[in-house]
């Protein structure tokens, strides 16, 4: 049996070290750690980011998942309330940091069962609400730069290059590319190309404003 922290950050300000810190100060003794590093929460569910995938193939039964709270298993309500209880019929445990919070598949009482999924909906209700105050907090702040100097926001810097930019649209443009080759080809992240995929003209304008 062994205890998996999973971490994901999304920007400058969070770092995987930090969680993993949390973890061990609140007594957690880590036997591996899986991290999604510049994965957003918002828009992207935890199957589909590259390591939060791992988890579905790594976790066993018995195993116990920490991750510092509820949101970093999903990008909204439903998603977290999913993985949740796909872990618990797998028989993994999950536990988090803040809130010192367990969720199992243990108890078989039906008035225990319910006052835990009742638990589990509260927690994830909980932290769509919150990443989506934040969300519109960034999007607010970066209206406001935009305004009073327009040339002195330039987003995020993008982690691909003009390169692999032009060779990832390029592979999607043959359509006989699957993102798993496209991302063994290029040396990006399948994350990455699915940016460029679904928001193509947002990279390009970033990458633009990056000078790159």
């Amino acid at each position: 049996m062994a205890t998996v922290l999973y971490a994901r950050v999304s920007s400058a300000d969070q770092t995987i070290e930090h969680q993993e810190t949390q973890a061990r100060a609140a007594g957690f003794k880590i036997d591996r750690i899986v991290a999604d590093n510049g994965v957003s929460g918002i828009s992207t569910k935890l199957s589909e980011r590259p390591q939060g995938r791992r988890l579905f193939d790594l976790l066993r039964a018995g195993d116990t998942l920490v991750v510092r709270w509820v949101d970093r298993l999903g990008r909204n309500y439903q998603d977290v309330c999913d993985n949740i209880r796909e872990f618990m019929r797998r028989g993994v445990v999950i536990k988090t940091v803040i809130n010192s919070l367990t969720f199992d598949g243990a108890t078989k009482d039906p008035m225990q069962q319910a006052v835990r999924d009742a638990l589990i909906a509260f927690m994830a209700a909980i932290a769509q609400a919150q990443a989506e105050a934040s969300s519109e907090a960034r999007k607010a702040g970066i209206a406001h730069a935009r305004a009073t100097d327009p040339g002195s926001y330039r987003g995020r810097k993008p982690t691909f290059t003009r390169a692999q930019f032009d060779a990832v649209v390029a592979m999607l443009g043959k359509g006989t590319d699957g993102i798993s080759a496209i991302a063994k080809v290029t040396g990006l992240s399948r994350q990455a190309i699915y940016r460029i995929r679904d928001d193509r003209a947002d990279m390009e304008a970033a990458l633009a404003a990056w000078g790159m």
